[in-house]
């Protein structure tokens, strides 16, 4: 099916590609692509490759995502991506969007991007332009939104922007939603505000969210002053790949075992 979808773009579609506009053109190849994975939607390796994602390829990213999103694949739920990919160009990008749509049958797809990336909406999927670092824009989609159950950070990638997005949108995400941060490996690149040496720095990516594991058994900590924080008290787990994460929302209320009575 790959091979087919390669010949089909580098032999089939550039003979027509002067009678259609670059719109029409993608929405030919969306059709074509969704023809081809009749029979593989639930294989989401494959689609990241028919779709021409970096998920998979450039990253190996669609095994960890295929582990945690298939109990919900054929829920109906909203997922937003930070970043549609294509940088400048209107028209390039968009790939993972398709993805999740293809992958998700009942799922509403949203994204944002600091370029306008209008001409890649289409049925159930809906995109705005904005900044991942602006709280009003955020704040005006979620509103716009509504629920959100799943939120995958692939915008900038900068240290700074990752973190101040979370801070912002973790507690815009449903109870039981996963929020997903992509290429940590920024976390130990400078010019990305990233650390090499001190990789506990909790202003880099990797440093912050490992300090967010020990709110994962605040219960025990001897310190009866100890005041949990939001985080401690609504992060159920976190779950640390190759340049990938992975933070599930709960209500993190179990008590110590310590504390029992008799």
């Amino acid at each position: 099916m790959i091979f087919l979808d390669k010949i089909l773009r580098e032999k089939v579609l550039p003979g027509f590609q002067q009678f259609f506009t670059p719109l029409q053109v993608r929405k030919l190849k969306t059709l074509g692509k969704s023809l081809l994975s009749i029979g593989k939607r639930n294989d989401l390796t494959f689609l990241a490759q028919l779709f021409g994602t970096d998920k998979w390829g450039e990253h190996w990213y669609t095994p960890h995502y295929a582990f945690h999103f298939k109990s919900i694949r054929k829920k109906k739920i909203n997922l937003l991506e930070i970043g549609v990919g294509g940088y400048d160009k209107p028209f390039s990008g968009g790939a993972s969007l398709r993805m999740w749509k293809r992958y998700f049958p009942k799922a509403h797809i949203f994204s944002f991007d600091i370029y306008d990336k209008k001409p890649h909406e289409e049925s159930r999927i809906r995109i705005f332009q904005g900044s991942q670092v602006d709280p009003e824009f955020l704040d005006n989609i979620c509103a716009e939104i509504g629920d959100l159950d799943i939120i995958i950070d692939d915008g900038s990638h900068l240290n700074e922007h990752v973190l101040f997005t979370f801070h912002h949108l973790f507690p815009k995400l449903n109870i039981g939603g996963i929020y997903v941060v992509e290429d940590t490996q920024t976390s130990y690149w400078e010019h990305y505000g990233g650390q090499m040496e001190d990789r506990n720095n909790p202003n880099s990516i990797m440093g912050y969210f490992k300090s967010l594991a020990d709110g994962l058994n605040h219960s025990e900590f001897k310190n009866k002053d100890y005041q949990p924080s939001y985080l401690d008290l609504n992060i159920t787990s976190i779950h640390f790949y190759h340049n990938l994460i992975f933070i599930y929302k709960g209500e993190n209320s179990e008590v110590s075992n310590l504390n029992k009575k008799p």
